[in-house]
């Protein structure tokens, strides 16, 4: 995004920030409204398109997502002071509550939604399942940079979270769909996850953008200086992440247009509990970190971490064991239909919000 947003306006309110924003970043829900409406239309009247882009696919990861997921993540995490992350790490509130919104109650709030708003339809129940174990590892980093959240804790925790899906992804699967379900006297799902495909993910959705931000953040200051680098490099890089979040959109409403405007009454049905799941895990979110006295900019970016997931993560486990055209995949293509316009919502809450923190902090360039 455009770093004309960054410049620092101690106590003022949403109106202020989003005064500061630059057209691109203002008009935001018109252009993410524009590129679902196009890629739903591209889907709809290209029916080889879906078998167009598999044609650009290593292993599980779709290129043209992956190049669009890339673009928009390598600006955020150029932006983020890798110097001042251990500021971050020694937040012991911090980490604690993103540990619990995002590995307890996140999970369980899913698993508990899908039981009790699709207990008729099982194949979108598991999908949804699968959705809430998929922590957001790529979007939410620029939704917390809209939202003025604070780019080093929100770099540590898609850090964190990346380390415990590797680790957990598969355990917890297995927990919500066989075990727990067991317990309550409900029906269970056999899925086998493959650790592989998750660690993949990670390491090009997370691990390229990471390093290449990093790099660029040490060339660039030991070249020029942190006052070039920050005021001349920065805000020639900012728009790109936009534009990479627009592509991204545009493809992953085309890949499913057909599949989401020939079963309508199905995406309002999965679109239920992920409304419900965005707007607790959010508001739980700003209540905690304003209760543990975060500041507004770490509780807007725990508050966004705990709400966003990873949906492409979703798709690619679920289409494993079920496959591609299954009801578990489409409620993994669904989640992004709904997450985008959501988020972006969230967002101006979020910034609505600041006024409710008594010690308000400035936007950080």
């Amino acid at each position: 995004m455009s770093d004309a947003a960054h410049e620092k306006p101690v106590g003022s309110s949403e109106d202020a920030v989003v005064a500061r924003l630059s057209r691109l970043d203002r008009f935001l829900p018109v252009w993410i409204v524009l590129a679902m409406a196009a890629g739903l239309l591209l889907g709809r009247f290209w029916p080889d398109l879906t078998e167009a882009l598999d044609a650009f696919k290593v292993g599980s990861v779709s290129v043209p997502i992956a190049i669009g997921l890339l673009v928009m993540m390598y600006p955020v995490l150029a932006k983020v002071r890798y110097s001042e992350t251990a500021r971050v790490t020694g937040d012991r509130r911090l980490l604690a509550a993103s540990l619990v919104l995002n590995w307890l109650i996140g999970p369980a709030l899913m698993f508990a939604l899908a039981w009790m708003l699709l207990p008729d339809l099982p194949e979108y129940r598991t999908g949804l399942i699968i959705v809430g174990l998929a922590r957001c590892i790529a979007m939410v980093l620029i939704w917390t940079d809209l939202a003025c959240g604070d780019r080093e804790a929100a770099a540590v925790l898609v850090a964190i979270n990346s380390v415990f899906q590797v680790i957990a992804f598969a355990a917890l699967g297995w927990f919500y769909l066989q075990t727990l379900p067991g317990w309550l006297g409900l029906s269970t799902t056999s899925a086998d996850f493959s650790v592989w495909a998750i660690t993949v993910s990670v390491l090009v959705f997370l691990g390229i953008p990471l390093l290449a931000g990093f790099a660029t953040r040490q060339i660039g200051e030991r070249a020029k200086g942190r006052d070039w680098y920050e005021n001349t490099l920065l805000p020639r890089l900012g728009p790109w992440a936009l534009y990479g979040l627009l592509f991204t959109i545009v493809l992953l409403f085309a890949l499913q247009g057909e599949a989401i405007t020939n079963a309508p009454w199905d995406v309002v049905r999965i679109a239920i509990p992920l409304l419900a799941y965005f707007a607790i895990t959010f508001t739980l979110g700003m209540l905690i970190g304003r209760g543990l006295g975060l500041g507004y900019a770490k509780t807007a970016t725990l508050a966004v971490t705990a709400a966003g997931n990873n949906f492409a993560l979703a798709l690619a486990v679920a289409i494993g064991p079920f496959g591609i055209t299954s009801g578990q995949a489409l409620a993994g293509v669904v989640g992004p239909l709904i997450e985008v316009p959501v988020l972006v919502g969230l967002v101006y809450v979020s910034l609505w919000a600041r006024k409710y923190f008594t010690t308000p902090e400035g936007v950080r360039s």
